[in-house]
C-alpha cells in the first residue's frame, strides 16, 4: 500500500505538483490525464478520482477549449477563453471531490502559441489577484519543428512560467497520428523514437530555469485507437533515456527526468508497465474515455428506443408522457456513468487507483468560493517580503 502524498484536495499547483509528480515517480505509478470538452466530463472525471481513490489530471485541448467556449464563437481568443472557463468550473467544484486534481492545457503547436499566450495572461491575472496562477502546468509541443527551435521556445516560454511555479510539459519527438486538428499519419517513422541525447538536451536547456518540467519522448507512439500490437511501442527505450542522463549528471537517481507518455491507446498493459517503471509519471487519455462516454449514451437510447421518440406516445400509451427519458440530466448522466467506469479502467491500469484516499469536506465545510485574494496593502506586502527575507 502506498501511503498519500501530502497534498491539499482540489485543484493543486506549484510546489504541490512538484511533490505529487515526484511521489508518483518514486511510488511506480503515472497520474492519468483526460481530456474534456465540457462540465460534463470533467464532472466525470472527478467523480472517477474521488471513486477510485486517485489523482488526477484535467486537461483542455486548443479544440476542447473551442467547444466550451461554444462552436459558434469565431473570436481569436475563443480557445483561451474556453480554456479558462473550463479551469474556473473545475477550481470551483474540485474540492467537493476530496481529491487533488492538476489543471492542464494540452498539445499546443506552434501555430497554437496565441492559445497559449492568453492562458499564461490569465495565469498571471489569476496569480496577481489570488497568488496562485489558475492553471497547474501547460504543455507545448513544438516537436514538428526543428530540435533547435523547439527547446529555444521552451526556454522563451519557460521564463514565463517559472516565477509562477506552472509546470512545463514539453515534446520531442513526434507522435505519431491524428488528434484535434494535428495529423501525423504520415511521419518519417524514425521520428517517432527519441534518442537519449535529444532527451538530454532539452534537460540542459531547461534545468538553469527551474526544476517544474516533464518531457514528453516519443517511443512509438500514435494518437487514436488501435487494436493491441498494431502499433510498434518501445517503452523500453525511456530507461535508455534515464540512464543517459544519470550518467551525464553523476546523479544518485535512477530516474532524474519526468516522463509523460503520449498516444496510449492499444498500449498492452506490460507496455504502459515498462514505460511507467521508467519513470512516466503521466499518461494522457482521451479516444478511450470520448468511446465510453458515447457508449453509455449509445446503450440507453437503444433500450428506450421507444420512449425517445416523440414527447408524448410510447408503449404504455398514445398519451404516457416520455420527459423522464429525454430530459438531457437522464441521458447525458449515462454518459458519465459510463465515462467514470472507463477512466477508473486507466486509473487501474496506471497504479494511481488507491493512492490518494478520498477526503470528502464535511456537509457545509467547503468554502462556495475556494479562493481568497491576496493582500494588496503595501505595508502588509512590505511585512511578508522581510519576513522572507529574514528565512534566507
Amino acid at each position: 500500500m502506498v501511503t498519500a502524498c501530502d497534498v491539499p484536495i482540489g485543484v493543486i499547483t506549484g510546489d504541490n505538483v512538484k511533490k505529487l509528480l515526484a511521489h508518483a515517480k518514486d511510488n511506480g505509478y503515472a497520474i492519468p490525464a483526460f481530456n474534456c470538452t465540457s462540465s460534463s466530463t470533467a464532472n466525470a472525471v472527478m467523480e472517477a478520482a474521488s471513486k477510485f481513490n486517485s489523482p488526477v489530471m484535467i486537461q483542455a485541448s486548443n479544440g476542447g477549449a473551442q467547444f466550451m467556449a461554444g462552436k459558434s464563437i469565431k473570436d481569436k481568443n475563443a480557445c483561451a477563453a474556453g480554456s479558462v472557463a473550463l479551469a474556473m468550473h473545475v477550481r470551483a467544484v474540485a474540492p467537493y471531490y476530496g481529491v487533488p486534481v492538476i489543471l492542464h492545457s494540452d498539445h499546443c503547436a506552434k501555430k497554437l502559441l496565441p492559445w497559449f499566450d492568453g492562458m499564461i495572461e490569465a495565469d498571471q491575472a489569476y496569480f496577481n489577484q489570488y497568488g496562485e496562477p489558475l492553471f497547474s502546468s501547460h504543455m507545448l509541443d513544438l516537436s514538428e519543428e526543428p530540435d533547435e527551435e523547439n527547446i529555444a521556445i521552451c526556454v522563451q516560454y519557460f521564463k514565463k512560467l517559472a516565477p509562477m511555479k506552472i509546470w512545463l510539459e514539453m515534446e520531442i519527438g513526434i507522435t505519431g497520428g491524428e488528434e484535434d486538428g494535428v495529423n501525423n499519419e504520415d511521419v518519417d517513422p524514425e521520428k517517432l523514437y527519441t534518442s537519449p541525447e535529444q532527451v538530454y538536451s532539452v534537460y540542459e536547456a531547461l534545468s538553469p530555469i527551474g526544476d517544474m518540467f516533464s518531457i514528453a519522448a516519443a517511443f512509438g507512439n500514435v494518437h487514436g485507437v488501435y487494436k493491441p500490437g498494431n502499433v510498434k511501442l518501445s517503452p523500453e527505450r525511456l530507461l535508455g533515456h534515464q540512464k543517459y542522463a544519470k550518467e551525464k549528471l553523476s546523479s544518485a537517481d535512477d530516474k532524474p527526468i519526468f516522463l509523460v507518455m503520449h498516444g496510449g491507446s492499444g498500449s498492452t498493459d506490460e507496455e504502459i508497465k515498462t514505460a511507467v517503471s521508467a519513470g512516466v509519471v503521466k499518461m494522457n487519455v482521451d479516444t478511450d474515455t470520448q468511446w465510453a462516454y458515447w457508449d453509455g449514451l449509445r446503450v440507453f437510447e437503444a433500450e428506450n428506443r421507444d420512449y425517445l421518440q416523440g414527447q408524448i406516445g410510447n408503449p404504455k400509451g398514445p398519451d404516457a408522457p416520455n420527459k423522464k427519458y429525454y430530459d438531457p440530466r437522464v441521458w447525458i448522466r449515462k454518459a458519465e456513468e459510463s465515462m467514470i467506469a472507463r477512466v477508473g479502467v486507466s486509473m487501474e491500469k496506471l497504479g494511481s487507483k488507491d493512492t490518494f484516499p478520498t477526503k470528502k469536506p464535511a456537509d457545509g465545510a467547503a468554502p462556495i468560493f475556494n479562493f481568497k485574494p491576496v493582500s494588496h496593502n503595501p505595508l502588509e506586502q512590505a511585512k511578508t517580503m522581510i519576513g522572507n527575507l529574514m528565512k534566507h
